[in-house]
């Protein structure tokens, strides 16, 4: 006894091509909806991180608003109050509020 499937003569297997367009269709939908905005977003923010200079008036990510008093490699002294300057992280930094960006 032959265990070979039966071919039915007439009939084309299933294409995979429907599936593939629809898989691409999906992605190329997440890209523009999802991913390219975010990029965009994270670059404006690098942007606006390298542009920061002594005076800026900036609103930093746990809330806090001051003004710049330094810029170091990696860090920021920010101003909060009188006699109150406080270092944080420039990715910490949410927003520049005196630049147009």
């Amino acid at each position: 006894m032959d265990l070979t499937p039966l071919i039915i003569l007439g009939q084309q297997p299933p294409s995979m091509a429907p599936q593939l367009l629809m898989i691409v269709f999906l992605f190329l939908g997440m890209w523009f909806l999802i991913i390219a905005p975010q990029r965009k977003k994270q670059k404006q923010q690098q942007k606006m991180i390298e542009a920061l200079g002594s005076g800026d008036k900036v609103v930093t990510i746990g809330g806090f608003y001051g003004i710049v008093q330094s810029v170091k490699d990696d860090r920021v002294v920010i101003k909060i109050a009188e006699g109150t300057k406080v270092e944080v992280r420039k990715s910490a930094i949410e927003a520049c509020l005196n630049k147009d960006s």
